[in-house]
């Protein structure tokens, strides 16, 4: 049985099985099992309904006639669909984060994960690296509400980021595609001032990503 923390039951059993899907350790489109997890975890249907629940406001979860709750199932167009709303929403985090915030701090924070990355020997590192280094221009964009906007698909953002990342490093950090090159150059156009750099570094990465993505998706459906 899983060890839950002292915090509220649906709080704890959304985060736990919400961590398992953005990390792939649920395959994507496999079935939620209710009573299964209340096996899992000792307690009654009410907090894991309540859990799926919020996963299915967040687009982790969907359900189903007759079959009932089950992990997104992700193909080629929604790839391509997330990976367009999520550029469309860091390309104004990084206009208003660039009038607003202090360059020097955001390429001091840009530069330290740059840096974990670089370091970084398993994919799942290296995939929060790269959403922290985003996710800077969200810190200091000092508009709430797009980052509250961002939240709705932050969790299916990182399902891409995983199974990008692990298409390309696996398990033992393949470097022949590494992306360091692509931060750095964000964290030089931020010093600089060039927000119009910053965002064609960020959809060209962009570019690069989504085809990688799309062939992995195909190749486990």
């Amino acid at each position: 049985m899983a060890i839950l923390r002292k915090q509220s039951l649906v709080d704890q059993i959304y985060d736990q099985i919400r961590s398992e899907i953005i990390n792939l350790q649920v395959p994507l489109g496999s079935r939620l099992n209710v009573s299964e997890l209340q096996e899992r975890y000792g307690v009654s249907s009410t907090p894991i309904r309540e859990a799926i629940n919020r996963l299915q406001k967040e687009g982790l979860v969907e359900y189903e006639n007759n079959v009932g709750a089950r992990v997104i199932a992700i193909g080629e167009k929604d790839v391509i669909e997330i990976q367009e709303l999520a550029m469309t929403l860091h390309t104004a985090a990084v206009r208003f984060a660039m009038k607003r915030g202090d360059h020097e701090l955001m390429a001091a924070e840009i530069h330290q994960e740059i840096e974990d990355y670089k370091a970084a020997r398993d994919y799942k590192v290296k995939t929060m690296c790269v959403h922290n280094i985003v996710g800077t221009f969200y810190k200091y964009c000092g508009n709430s509400r797009l980052d509250s906007n961002m939240g709705v698909i932050k969790g299916l953002q990182l399902i891409l980021r995983n199974i990008y990342g692990r298409a390309v490093y696996g398990d033992e950090q393949n470097t022949s595609q590494d992306n360091a090159a692509d931060f750095s150059a964000v964290e030089a156009a931020v010093l600089q001032g060039d927000t119009e750099g910053i965002i064609r570094t960020l959809e060209e990465n962009d570019k690069k990503a989504t085809p990688v993505i799309v062939k992995a998706v195909e190749e486990t459906a």
